[in-house]
């Protein structure tokens, strides 16, 4: 019997990936299975973009680039930061990473060890947890509840901070909730933070331009107070719908500059040249395409919380961003993960069952609208068929 380091056996995983799996298995026997689980758009990445990486490519970029990434996509994104946030950071600081779940790795893995504390939004991206974990640390929920619409809390986020706290995650827009923290309450826990110098910041902004109903992102980086431990996780995957080109970006103080990279020289060398050229085409290209699947969401996302508060057992508070309903589905009387793979084995959707982003998850499903509006019409027809028999 091999014998591996415990760190392994303390892995999660993120179930958005098994039901995906599980929904392809039961397509490719004949069913016909509508997605609602995964988070991905149905839109294709914007022709320009996938012209620059094939320009690329015959143009011989098929070598390794820098650890950090070129420096020409650093700039474009230095570029899209100053637009976006109105800050401008230095290429200097800007790391390309083969997606967002690197720097998550990263930033967990530099702060992870036993003993230390780390906190994670609760219901929230299963990867958080997993890592956390995985590094020995201790992971600390922060409650992300319902009843405010989502939006964390900043006293009760700084009321969990100990000796012990080392990093603390924040999302907005956030996965699973879709919900959006207002940026008055950003101010109190940036004001609060201010308090606790050891304590570092990872804030995963990778949905920073997908608001609805006049909200706005506020990203942390509007705070120089916290900059010099403040790490911005962000990339092309959901606003550019380029999930499986694997590329994301992060902006790092710099006392954590060096370290990341060297991780990057140690792990997975350098993300790929053409790639890189699709990211700078999509910073600086035309957005008109962005600007239609975001208006497309925001159809969508009314279509969805309508037809789900129309429904026998559930209620759902209206999503402010990303592109998710995190329904509350106890009054069907099932548990969430059971009643998520009830639907999709007897009814033929996939969602996710809400214990899969964290403790406080039960009760709820997550569903994306990142499909067709005809399928999600379909999708919740059937849930009401399951529901009502």
């Amino acid at each position: 019997m091999l014998h591996t380091t415990n760190a392994f056996d303390r892995i999660g995983e993120e179930n958005a990936f098994a039901v995906l799996a599980r929904a392809t298995r039961l397509a490719q026997q004949g069913r016909d299975i509508i997605n609602l689980g995964i988070g991905q758009p149905d839109f294709s990445t914007p022709e320009h973009i996938v012209e620059a990486a094939v320009r690329a490519l015959r143009d011989g970029h098929h070598g390794y680039t820098p650890a950090t990434g070129l420096l020409a996509t650093r700039e474009a994104v230095v570029r899209r930061t100053l637009t976006t946030t109105g800050v401008e950071v230095s290429p200097e600081n800007v790391m390309i990473m083969p997606g967002g779940k690197p720097t998550m790795f990263a930033a967990i893995l530099m702060f992870g060890e036993p003993g230390a504390e780390v906190l994670y939004p609760d219901p929230g991206f299963p990867i958080y947890r997993s890592m956390i974990e995985f590094t020995g640390a201790t992971p600390i929920p922060v409650p992300v509840r319902e009843e405010n619409g989502f939006a964390f809390s900043a006293e009760e986020t700084l009321s969990l901070i100990t000796p012990k706290t080392r990093l603390l995650i924040l999302n907005s827009p956030a996965n699973p909730t879709g919900g959006v923290t207002p940026r008055t309450e950003i101010e109190k826990l940036a004001a609060g933070l201010v308090d606790f110098p050891d304590v570092a910041i990872l804030s995963d902004e990778i949905y920073d331009v997908m608001t609805y109903d006049g909200e706005t992102h506020c990203s942390l980086l509007n705070f120089p107070e916290l900059r010099d431990r403040l790490v911005i996780l962000n990339g092309w995957s959901k606003t550019w719908a380029m999930t499986g080109w694997r590329m994301g970006w992060s902006i790092w103080p710099d006392e954590l500059f060096d370290k990341v990279r060297k991780l990057a020289v140690n792990c997975w060398s350098c993300v790929n040249a053409p790639s890189q050229f699709a990211g700078i085409a999509a910073i600086d290209g035309p957005q008109d395409e962005v600007d239609a699947m975001l208006r497309a969401f925001d159809r969508r996302r009314q279509v969805v919380v309508e037809g789900l508060n129309s429904l026998p057992g559930v209620s759902c508070v209206t999503p402010k961003g990303a592109f998710y309903a995190f329904p509350n589905v106890s009054g069907t009387g099932r548990k969430a993960k059971e009643l998520a793979s009830a639907l999709l084995e007897d009814a033929g959707v996939a969602l996710i069952g809400g214990p899969d982003f964290g403790v406080l998850g039960e009760g709820y499903i997550r569903l994306s609208y990142a499909n067709s509006e005809e399928s999600i019409l379909r999708a919740l027809e059937r849930i009401e068929q399951f529901l009502s028999a």
